[in-house]
């Protein structure tokens, strides 16, 4: 597999995509404005996503690793090996394909702390954007994002790596966090304030399997990813 953010390895062109994004709170809110998707693949080192995402004006400024990309618009990616909802792994990538990556022991309501100065080693991602980054002059149509996991990589000094087989169960899941959007007098965009209280407005959040509540970080609520060497026709 070649990271370059295009996905048109004939593997990629097999594998089935999620069904779209939605609401992180499910029914109770509408579907997302814009559409949202995800392959993935594995082999013996690596997991695979491709996650392919809508967006009429993409934009992001943070360029630095480990900056809090989700203050801008971002895909983000949830991992917990053995399902246990402890000892999980985060990953948000924004659309300059700058990363921010963290390991939690524990969730943060059983008082867990972001360990922020982790990070997935050996990690390969690239993005591509169909239109232009950071220019309100244009409508854009989507950017794409391809990541390679190293499984090995999912650990730490006091966690174990976990490699999949055959038959494994993970637990997983995927967000994009979506701003609207305000364009100064630069030309530069922010997120936009409700002017009537100056505090910005509240972000979307569309996702693959819904919470029921706006906060990620309550596994039990993730999908189930299922490894298997079954190909498909």
């Amino acid at each position: 597999m070649h990271i370059d953010g295009k996905l048109n390895e004939s593997a990629w062109k097999k594998a089935a995509w999620t069904a779209t994004f939605v609401d992180i709170e499910g029914d109770k809110k509408p579907l997302p404005l814009q559409e949202t998707k995800v392959k993935m693949l594995w082999d013996s080192a690596y997991l695979y996503i491709g996650a392919v995402i809508e967006e009429e004006h993409i934009w992001a400024y943070q360029e630095k690793r480990d900056q809090i990309v989700y203050l801008e618009n971002d895909f983000e990616v949830f991992i917990d090996p053995d399902g246990d909802t402890e000892n999980y792994y985060e990953l948000e990538i924004n659309a300059l394909n700058n990363v921010f990556d963290l390991f939690l022991p524990k969730t943060y309501r059983k008082g867990g702390k972001a360990q922020l100065k982790w990070d997935i080693a050996n990690l390969k991602s690239a993005v591509t954007i169909n239109g232009s980054i950071n220019d309100p002059k244009n409508k854009d149509k989507r950017w794409t994002v391809e990541i390679a996991i190293p499984f090995k990589s999912l650990s730490n000094e006091h966690v174990a790596a976990i490699s999949p087989q055959d038959g494994s169960t993970w637990r997983i899941n995927f967000s994009r966090v979506n701003w609207q959007h305000a364009i100064g007098e630069d030309g530069k965009y922010s997120r936009k304030r409700n002017p009537e209280i100056n505090k910005i407005i509240p972000e979307y959040n569309w996702v693959w399997s819904p919470q029921g509540i706006i906060n990620m970080h309550y596994p039990e609520y993730w999908g189930y990813l299922h490894f298997s060497t079954q190909k498909r026709k």
